[in-house]
């Protein structure tokens, strides 16, 4: 059914002569009891159609009551009246005031006419605009005339106005002899006396042009002239009384009168209807006057005055998620920045306009206001698809089995003689650098292997993949005993709560000892099961095979104590052990399912990229469809390259992952933009006088996420007090034009580890002076790093001497100068040093050596006990007994520290 606002009621009231706005239909729906609001407010057809009936009802006024028909006066004229014979003058009941004018002569006053006593009785005084009077009854006797009150003088108008009720009166039949009842005649020279009644006027003057005059509704009154106007009557206004600006009752008044017939032309008001005495008079003498139009007065609409409310206090809540800045929140509590600030400052935080304040500090400003603070969190729960978590669903997953230790202490080889393939061969340097991932087939089950670094700069690595392990399998060289990165595993694994089988791994060497690395192990609270421990100890050998089974036997043994289970159909639910930038293919992620399926086309969601899973590989390079729990596989479709570590959720449509990731990138900047930094006097104090500390800017470039992360870290621990290392770009993939661009502007240079550069990045670089440098093994590029920091270090610079000499001749050459002819009394003198000339145990000049020959020939150096000649450049003026002292100064490269 339609429905129909309240500003269409209003002009539905208006069409039925109703004009009320918009707040008065809302106050009179409101008395009807509808519940409405405002003008955009709706009611159902029926009820609006219902409440304009009855608002019609009370609003339009009644028709007026028919009048009640008495009998009025007779206006009689006498016909053929002598010229000689004076005018009777007409005797009205003296019921109503009486007003004396002047005597008028006869060509001005018409006949007069005689009035007839009305039977009915007199009524109260009134108006003469008002509803005709019924007379009072002719047979009762005229009272006695009351007291005259002042005279009152009567216009025109008036007049007009007061003779109209009377013609809707019947007309008395005329009396016989031409007299009527009440009427006397007066002689001639006798004064005549105009007195008004209540429905009587008095004629003050009557123009001489033929005029129509309103007559009673009978025959006769087309012979008889109407009154003078537009209208007998003047016009009728409706007015409403309403409230003042103020709000006061009864102080205003609207004019709220109806008229069909003049609708769309001007109003007239009752000034322009009637005729004043001077403007008849005009009439009379033909005189035309031309109206001034004067300036138009523009209604004024007196409405309400602005009322201030106040918000209610369960609306004065703010709902933040990280944080607010200051200007933002400024504008949700409505008071100026400035004035947050200063208050800001007074409890001692410096702030700016833009500064990030958190959810604390926001609503401890917040609450001198009357406003709350309420912390709300972004869930990725509410965008995962529903489904029905039953016991009856869950299924038993293989293991994730996670294998640790010291480098070169065997993990890949034992991977490798366990998946019966040849890893280790093709990692440079024979060390693992990457977190690898395989599912290895057993007759009793299914196992999945994580294969971690174990060089000391993939510390997050090994600490990744003992969070997303069910077991770890540490692996100890026999002949090598527990080292430092073993210790740290040890403290990982016991982080993450998980339980750790020991392979005691290379039996096989001739300087294995177990022993030796039980009871290391037991240092580290882990006791063997054969030293009345709980840690299973397994002797391998990876390249004999050794033990292989009874290891891996022990693992899924472990595997069925932990009672392994999980619901193969809840949304997908997996982390991140590595992610790449590979061309051809985009951003490729390495995701091990922990609960739930991951399928084809599934969208999905990490940290700040989402996508679509648009294909599936396995650790054997298969395509796989779908991803049951305990599996890994490498994902492609994601939008960005992910962080290594991130959890990867499934949810429900693309579209909600995109919201997700756009929530945690803007999250992340707001921790960014929130950071300040706090810095004392003393530390700056200490700063300028240690003078600016050199920088090392790095763009580094990495094939996969983790060791990218791995090396940043490592890189970020070189900086020392007198270097800082300063990593100004990371980023997955080959190293690029735009890498090289970058380090150009920033004075840096371009590191890559384990990727090359593109086809026009070498000559870019070469073009900008930018040293572009590939690592395939961690700690060469550390070490290379570290040559690079101490070559921007000044070197120390120091003075070394060679020799003297003592002039005891002169000679002078052409095109040389003077030559001096000396012997060396000890050391060396060799042309490429510096020269002293000493006179008196005083430095005359120091200069760089020009010449040094002997005898006619050139030669490098000079020994103790050779004469030579010695020429110094833009010095002359040697004298016998000078001595020619020989230094070089040597620079020494300064320690890092």
């Amino acid at each position: 059914m339609a429905k129909k606002r309240v500003h269409e009621i209003a002009k539905d009231l208006k069409s039925h002569g109703i004009e009320l706005d918009n707040k008065e239909v809302v106050t009179e729906l409101l008395a009807l009891g509808y519940d409405v609001k405002s003008h955009s407010s709706s009611l159902e057809d029926d009820q609006a159609n219902a409440a304009i009936q009855r608002i019609v009802e009370l609003r339009k006024p009644r028709a007026a009551p028919a009048p009640v028909a008495a009998k009025g006066f007779v206006v009689r004229r006498r016909v053929g009246t002598p010229a000689a014979e004076p005018e009777p003058k007409p005797i009205v009941e003296a019921e109503a005031p009486v007003e004396t004018h002047p005597p008028l002569s006869p060509a001005e006053v018409p006949p007069p006419p005689v009035v007839e006593p009305p039977p009915a009785a007199p009524p109260p005084p009134v108006s003469v605009a008002a509803e005709p009077i019924r007379p009072p009854p002719a047979a009762k006797p005229a009272p006695p005339p009351a007291p005259a009150p002042p005279p009152v003088s009567v216009p025109v108008s008036v007049a007009v106005q007061a003779r109209k009720p009377a013609s809707a009166r019947s007309t008395a039949p005329a009396q016989g002899g031409g007299g009527s009842l009440g009427v006397a005649a007066r002689p001639p020279g006798e004064q005549r006396q105009m007195r008004p009644t209540a429905t009587q006027a008095v004629v003050i003057s009557r123009p001489l042009v033929q005029v129509r005059r309103v007559t009673p509704t009978s025959t006769a009154h087309k012979s008889i002239p109407m009154a003078p106007g537009k209208k007998a009557i003047g016009e009728v206004r409706e007015f409403k009384v309403v409230p003042d600006h103020l709000g006061r009752g009864g102080r205003e008044l609207v004019d709220v009168t109806k008229n069909k017939a003049d609708r769309g032309k001007k109003r007239t008001s009752e000034k322009e209807a009637t005729f004043t005495k001077q403007e008849m008079a005009d009439l009379v003498w033909g005189r035309v006057s031309i109206p001034l139009r004067g300036k138009k007065k523009k209604p004024t609409k007196k409405g309400a005055k602005t009322q201030i409310t106040e918000m209610a206090e369960e609306k004065k809540v703010i709902k933040l998620q990280e944080g607010i800045s200051v200007s933002e929140l400024s504008q949700r509590i409505g008071i100026k920045a400035s004035e947050l600030i200063g208050k800001l400052m007074t409890g001692g935080t410096m702030a700016t306009a833009n500064q990030t304040l958190d959810v604390e500090t926001a609503g401890i400003i917040a609450a001198d206001y009357g406003w709350k603070v309420e912390k709300v969190g972004f869930e990725v729960e509410q965008h995962l698809p529903e489904v029905v978590n039953r016991p009856e669903d869950k299924r038993t997953r293989p293991p994730v089995v996670t294998v640790m230790g010291h480098v070169d202490h065997g993990k890949t080889s034992l991977l490798d003689a366990i998946r019966h393939a040849d890893v280790a061969a093709g990692e440079a340097g024979g060390i693992t650098q990457h977190i690898g991932a395989y599912t290895v087939t057993l007759p009793k089950g299914n196992i999945t292997f994580l294969d971690t670094p174990g060089h000391e700069a993939f510390t997050s690595m090994r600490a990744r993949g003992a969070n997303v392990t069910d077991i770890v399998v540490l692996v100890v060289a026999a002949d090598d005993g527990v080292m430092p990165q073993t210790v740290e595993a040890i403290n990982h694994a016991k982080a993450a709560k998980v339980p750790i089988v020991v392979a005691i791994n290379k039996m096989d060497t001739p300087g294995a000892n177990p022993e030796r690395v039980k009871k290391d192990l037991a240092n580290q609270e882990l006791l063997a099961e054969d030293w009345g421990g709980e840690t299973i100890m397994v002797p391998v050998s990876a390249k004999t095979g050794l033990g292989m089974d009874l290891l891996l036997e022990n693992i899924l043994l472990q595997a069925e104590v932990l009672e392994l289970s999980t619901n193969p159909t809840l949304p997908a639910v997996g982390a991140i052990l590595e992610a790449k930038l590979e061309k051809g293919r985009g951003p490729v992620a390495t995701v091990l399912v922990r609960e739930g399926t991951l399928h084809l086309g599934d969208a999905i969601v990490s940290g700040a990229a989402y996508g679509k899973v648009r294909a599936m590989s396995n650790d054997r390079g298969d395509a796989v469809e779908e991803l049951p729990p305990g599996y890994c596989a490498e994902v492609v479709g994601l939008s960005g390259v992910p962080v290594a570590g991130d959890v990867l959720n499934v949810v429900e449509d693309e579209k909600s992952a995109k919201e997700i990731a756009e929530h945690r990138v803007m999250k992340e900047r707001k921790a960014e933009l929130g950071k300040t930094s706090k810095e004392s006097l003393d530390s700056l104090f200490t700063k300028i006088k240690a003078g600016e500390s050199k920088e090392c800017r790095i763009v580094l470039k990495a094939d996969v996420q983790g060791s990218l992360e791995a090396v940043s870290q490592a890189l970020e621990k070189l900086s020392t007090r007198k270097v800082k290392v300063e990593l100004i770009h990371k980023g997955v993939g080959a190293m690029t034009e735009s890498d090289v661009m970058l380090a150009a502007a920033s004075s840096g240079l371009v590191i890559g580890f384990n990727v090359r550069p593109e086809s026009g990045a070498e000559a870019t670089a070469k073009q900008q002076g930018v040293t572009m440098q590939t690592y395939t093994i961690i700690y060469e590029l550390l070490d290379g790093v570290r040559q690079l920091m101490e070559g921007l270090l000044e070197p120390i610079r120091s003075e070394k001497k060679l020799g003297h000499a003592e002039v005891r001749n002169l000679f002078n050459v052409p095109k040389l100068g003077t030559i001096a002819g000396a012997a060396v009394l000890d050391g060396t003198i060799k042309r490429t040093a510096l020269a002293r000339v000493l006179r008196n145990s005083k430095q005359v000049y120091a200069g760089k050596m020009a010449s040094l020959k002997r005898f006619k020939d050139d030669v490098r150096e000079v020994e103790k006990g050779f004469e030579c000649g010695i020429g110094i450049e833009n010095y002359s003026d040697f004298k016998p007994g000078d001595i020619i002292e020989a230094y070089e100064i040597e620079e020494t490269r300064p320690s890092l520290n």
